[in-house]
């Protein structure tokens, strides 16, 4: 097991690179999961880790995970914060390689596809919800949050290693490949959802935060939906519409 106490070294840049940008994730494969949630997650779906990180303080809290991972590396505390995201570090970090496979659409019972959500609070909740309903594939056109950022990553405790995620995506051909029924929501105007025919092979499509599904990616939806707010609010926040929506379509599966 190798200590590592400075800043400048090369492996502590690289996972700081890729703490804080999302170039440098791409560039390598990589991320950084952070949390003995995340990490559990991790290993419990079966994925590898290809090395382990662990603060000097907290290495003795996490004997059995680390005979679990392939290498592990210890970092004084000081170092180790210098890789976090986290206000509070818990002492415990991962490398992950980050799958590259698209998501296999034409094979899937459902899916949701994001347009220009940027919020990575309301990215994560969404890939959240969307595992804990089961739907299994998630695509990301351009301008949503980055997948594998560290907030994202928290915001989805865990749901990351149960989904197929594709990012960078044309969700107009991704919408062409998962071939089902597709269905957006509408502030007013829709179907009621409860009313709505949410049955067979569903895709939903949300969009930001502020503009909502454009129009284009709209007309090739086959089911506009709309969730009642009787206490008169003016919208809903996306990531709670979604986990509606799956609730509602998983309810009458």
């Amino acid at each position: 097991m190798s200590a590592i106490t400075s800043r400048d070294n090369p492996r502590v840049k690289r996972w700081r690179a890729l703490v804080r940008d999302a170039r440098a994730r791409r560039k390598d494969g990589r991320a950084l999961i952070e949390g003995e949630h995340l990490v559990t997650a991790c290993l419990q779906a079966g994925w590898k880790l290809e090395m382990l990180i662990l603060s000097k303080s907290s290495s003795g809290r996490f004997e059995m995970l680390a005979k679990q991972a392939d290498a592990t590396t210890v970092l004084a505390d000081a170092v180790f914060r210098a890789i976090s995201d986290t206000e509070a570090p818990t002492g415990i970090a991962a490398e992950i390689a980050v799958p590259a496979a698209k998501a296999d659409l034409r094979r899937a019972k459902s899916c949701v596809l994001l347009e220009g959500i940027q919020d990575a609070g309301n990215v994560g909740a969404i890939l959240r919800s969307a595992a804990a309903f089961g739907i299994g594939e998630a695509v990301l056109g351009t301008g949503c949050a980055d997948a594998w950022s560290p907030k994202v990553l928290r915001a989805g405790m865990g749901a990351h290693f149960g989904l197929a995620i594709e990012e960078h995506a044309n969700l107009a051909e991704a919408i062409a490949r998962f071939g089902g029924k597709i269905a957006c929501t509408a502030v007013c105007g829709g179907t009621p959802i409860k009313d709505a025919d949410l049955s067979g092979r569903l895709g939903w499509v949300f969009g930001s935060e502020g503009q909502g599904v454009s129009p284009a990616l709209a007309a090739r939806a086959d089911l506009r939906v709309t969730i009642p707010m009787p206490g008169g609010a003016e919208s809903l926040n996306v990531a709670a519409a979604a986990a509606i929506c799956f609730y509602e379509a998983g309810r009458g599966a």
